[in-house]
């Protein structure tokens, strides 16, 4: 499907909903709504996770039960750039993918958690993992982060959008499965859960030219999604880059934030009769 046909559909949910409903305490709002019907979602990863693409009008409309927790901890209606990473955060997958997951469902209200890195590799994201580039500790950050959204939410998925920064070479794709199971289950430790949906993507096919493993690394994403049943795959398919050959244009990174959605509403119906039946 090309973008441009997939982007009418995405259009279509974002304006769905962008003129009722309840909200949690924030600057925006004196109401609150129950911790249960909160559900709050993981962004992780690197640069494509956090959003580069240009902020435009549809990127600044809000809705009312869609919220992001900012860089001081905070609620607030969230809109692009939800990052704080770098200087460059721009538009990303998250805000369409927190308005199509809200637009499935009027009696929750979705809190997106912010915590991609721009440039990490998955080896800085373990626990006193120190990223000199941004002078920061990616894991340790998000397992911060996370518990303050909890306070509040219910942890429902994570997104995890990375692979770039390790797909230099054949041997940190050889090793990325095993430290990217090590990650989840120290997180699941760390927050007090047992399962959890993930949705993951493919890095841009674009960036072939620019890794020489970065093929092997779409291919060994794949095969951590198929051996996992609370584990989908995103595709990268028909989507375009912003001209450097890295990072997804906005179109593309709205056509990622409906798949991811796509995916998850799916995860959640297999994922928890796993652990009914288990």
């Amino acid at each position: 499907m090309k973008v441009s046909y997939l982007l009418l559909i995405i259009l279509g949910f974002l304006f769905l909903g962008c003129s009722s409903g309840k909200s949690i305490a924030t600057k925006d709002s004196d109401s609150r709504i129950s911790k249960e019907n909160l559900h709050l979602y993981l962004l992780m990863g690197q640069s494509n996770m956090a959003g580069r693409g240009k902020v435009e009008s549809i990127d600044t409309l809000t809705h009312p039960r869609v919220f992001m927790l900012n860089k001081a901890g905070n609620w607030v209606l969230a809109k692009d750039p939800m990052h704080f990473d770098k200087p460059v955060a721009g538009t990303g997958l998250g805000l369409t993918f927190g308005k199509v997951m809200a637009n499935q469902n009027n009696a929750i209200s979705i809190g997106l958690i912010p915590t991609a890195v721009g440039g990490s590799s998955i080896n800085y994201w373990f626990a006193d993992s120190l990223y000199q580039q941004t002078n920061s500790y990616p894991y340790d950050d998000m397992i911060r982060r996370a518990k303050k959204a909890m306070e509040t939410g219910t942890l429902k998925g994570i997104l995890w959008h990375q692979g770039e920064a390790d797909s230099n070479t054949d041997a940190n794709v050889k090793g990325y499965p095993e430290k990217f199971k090590a990650m989840i289950d120290s997180l699941k430790s760390d927050l007090g859960i047992e399962s959890i949906p993930i949705v993951i993507g493919e890095i841009g096919y674009f960036f072939y030219s620019k890794a020489s493993s970065a093929k092997s690394m779409n291919a060994t994403i794949n095969q951590i999604a198929n051996k996992d049943e609370c584990i989908e795959l995103v595709t990268a398919e028909g989507l375009n880059h912003k001209g450097d050959s890295t990072h997804f244009d906005s179109d593309s990174y709205h056509a990622l934030g409906a798949r991811y959605a796509a995916k998850m509403q799916k995860l959640q119906v297999a994922c928890s009769l796993k652990w009914i039946l288990k």
